[in-house]
Order: C-alpha cells, then sequence, then structure tokens
C-alpha cells in the first residue's frame, strides 16, 4: 500500500518502508502525532493510521521492525500505536 507520512516522521523510515506503493491512493498515514486520535473523527476515514511514539529516529531504529511491522499489518480504517522505549 501507498504510505503517506507526515512532517513529524523520520526521513531514513521513509527508506526502510519505501516497497509501499500503490497507484489508487494512499492506504496508510505515518505520523508521530499522537493526539491525532483526540483531534479528528477517525471514524469515518478510509485510511489505515500508524502512530509512532516519537520523532528520534535513534530512538525508533531499534524497534523499526515495529514500526514496519504495524504498516504491513494496516487495513482500511485501522489504528495501530508502536511504542518506542
Amino acid at each position: 500500500m501507498r504510505v503517506l507520512f507526515d512532517q513529524g516522521t523520520p526521513p531514513p523510515l521513509r527508506q526502510v518502508l519505501s516497497g509501499h506503493e500503490e497507484a489508487n491512493g494512499f492506504g496508510v498515514l505515518v505520523t508521530t502525532d499522537r493526539q491525532l486520535k483526540y483531534q479528528q473523527d477517525l471514524a469515518s476515514r478510509a485510511i489505515a493510521i500508524v502512530v509512532l511514539g516519537t520523532t528520534s529516529w535513534p530512538r525508533i531504529q531499534a524497534p523499526t521492525h515495529a514500526a514496519v511491522g504495524a504498516v504491513n499489518a494496516a487495513t482500511a480504517r485501522s489504528y495501530a500505536e508502536v511504542l518506542v522505549p
């Protein structure tokens, strides 16, 4: 699926997830905005959302597999948070 990254997502993560492409629009939003679920009505959306626990690449780099796994498991309207120590 095609991944949309918000401005807080560390650029190196984009390279790790570069194999996700799809012609008909974005399938998943990767964001670091942990308040998104309180700020938006997520019930009416079609896109999946994966929230990273930090914007720090050094902290995300170790558990990158968790972020990749969350994106791979994303389905329409799903919501997942990736906890980062």
